[in-house]
């Protein structure tokens, strides 16, 4: 695979849901301090190549719960999540120029002001990283893909509940969608 071409100055790094409510989750293939570890490297060198950053969180006590054979959300009458479940990682939160995004469901366009915001930075190319790989990453994804965005996609910065959704993900959906490389070949890119 080669290296993508990256105009900073037009992409943005998407990190979905690295938040306390999926960084305690058992992820596979890669921990949660990875995929944050990752993203945080991605973030910096896109932010010192000019790049805009974006960290989308979920409220994770507005996220519908709706009939399922296997629902993820919370069953009804369970207790509401502990304080704090939809707060994203402190280390995120250190540089005042990048945006917070709050969605309520699994993708980041649909309710939120996402595409506002990446029309008015002039954004044609998004990086996707966050938890879960195959459900708020590719949720996003799909929508930015709907909306004409390049993709280039962190394989090591995003994980999900198993390695088989991760590897099924990175595999069979993203290549139609995009370019799928590694933290190393995005930041490289970079200039890093």
């Amino acid at each position: 695979m080669t290296t993508p071409d990256i105009d900073a100055n037009h992409t943005a790094l998407i990190a979905i849901d690295l938040q306390a409510s999926n960084l305690g989750r058992q992820l596979a293939p890669h921990s949660s301090a990875v995929v944050l570890d990752n993203s945080i490297r991605i973030a910096n060198a896109l932010r010192d190549a000019g790049g805009t950053v974006i960290w989308v969180r979920v409220d994770v006590n507005a996220l519908p719960a709706l009939p399922a054979d296997q629902p993820l959300s919370r069953p009804a009458g369970a207790p509401p999540p502990p304080p704090g479940a939809s707060e994203l990682a402190p280390s995120l939160l250190e540089h005042a120029g990048d945006l917070i995004i709050t969605k309520r469901n699994w993708g980041a366009f649909y309710g939120t002001e996402l595409d506002l915001h990446l029309r008015r930075r002039g954004i044609t190319s998004i990086i996707m990283a966050g938890i879960a790989t195959n459900f708020g990453v590719e949720s996003t994804a799909r929508g930015a893909f709907d909306r004409a965005y390049e993709l280039i996609f962190a394989q090591d910065a995003m994980s999900s509940i198993s390695a088989e959704m991760h590897r099924f993900s990175n595999e069979r959906v993203f290549p139609h969608m995009g370019k799928v490389r590694t933290t190393q070949e995005i930041v490289s890119a970079l200039g890093g």
